[in-house]
């Protein structure tokens, strides 16, 4: 597998701790921006490549909405039980066209087919189906502590 560049710092204690998260974590909240300006933030599964989140959405919710008309978002990562180990990631949002279906995607399915079936979401060519639209996060900027 080829090293991925990152905008994520790994030599410094916070940066490893952030991609950690990001390869490890099973929620990010992913916060769009309603068209009256107020946040909304959304509990999502994702996988982390190299320097972007994928995940996938139900058609027409309003997340989708969201971004179409405001592509900046934010991805905030639950902290440690006494408020510290916060990960914040700014950037923008799109619909990834190319993105391979849920079921396809081996790094997600490795991730999440334990959850798919424990919640009982059906098999995952069914979740596939229903989540079909990819939703690609490029962050810009990385902020905690």
């Amino acid at each position: 597998m080829m090293a991925v560049k990152t905008f994520i710092d790994a030599s410094t204690p916070f940066g490893r701790y952030a991609e950690r998260l990001l390869r490890t974590e099973p929620i990010v909240w992913l916060t769009t921006v309603a068209a009256d300006g107020t946040p909304q933030p959304n509990a999502v599964w994702f996988i982390w490549e190299g320097d972007t989140a994928l995940m996938y959405s139900i058609p027409n919710q309003a997340k989708l909405k969201n971004i179409a008309r405001n592509p900046n978002v934010a991805l905030n990562l639950d902290s440690k039980k006494h408020g510290d180990g916060i990960v914040i990631l700014t950037g923008t949002a799109a619909v990834d066209t190319r993105a391979l279906p849920l079921n396809k995607n081996r790094p997600y399915m490795a991730k999440y087919r334990t959850e798919i079936a424990r919640l009982k979401l059906g098999t995952p060519a069914k979740m596939a189906s229903e989540y079909s639209v990819a939703v690609r996060i490029t962050p810009k900027k990385l902020r905690g502590f």
